[in-house]
């Protein structure tokens, strides 16, 4: 969905109905939530902690807690670039920098036409192939400043 159409209370209260009565259901309140609008909005937030007679600062604090939730969409290509001490090592940073100025958006943001977003992550325990990154949900291995530009066009030629 994103960022083109506004999610009101009850689509979200209509998304998550058939989950209130699991044991331990926040987490997969907010999995469908993000699965069926791109983030966690706060009007999400709201409606699951009425739902699970939580607050809202509990619900707001598992969505900041795990990376993989989102407030806002991601981009259409969503490249997240490991940052562990391995991939560091192995060149990692001078990857970001080549990310941030090909893709045109900053490590930890998405670009304004939301065509890409760009994260770190920490660890995808492929540290012997440092440094590592994942694009589009597909985790690579020693990724270059070539092989990125590569990996990204074939990406970008699938979608």
């Amino acid at each position: 969905m994103g960022s083109d159409k506004t999610i009101d209370e009850a689509q979200v209260r209509a998304a998550i109905a058939d989950l209130a009565t699991l044991p331990g259901a926040l987490l997969p309140m907010l999995h469908r939530v993000q699965e069926r609008f791109g983030c966690v909005p706060p009007v999400a937030v709201g409606a699951i902690a009425r739902t699970l007679n939580l607050s809202r600062a509990e619900v707001h604090g598992v969505v900041t807690f795990y990376h993989d939730f989102r407030e806002t969409p991601a981009g259409r290509h969503v490249v997240k670039i490991c940052r562990a001490e391995a991939c560091q090592s192995m060149g990692a940073d001078r990857l970001i920098a080549h990310a941030e100025s090909r893709l045109g958006v900053s490590l930890g943001a998405t670009r304004t036409d939301a065509e890409y977003t760009l994260e770190p992550i920490y660890c995808l325990g492929n540290c012997a192939l440092s440094p590592a990154a994942v694009i589009d949900g597909e985790i690579h291995g020693r990724v270059s400043a070539e092989r990125f530009d590569a990996l990204l066009a074939a990406a970008e030629s699938t979608s």
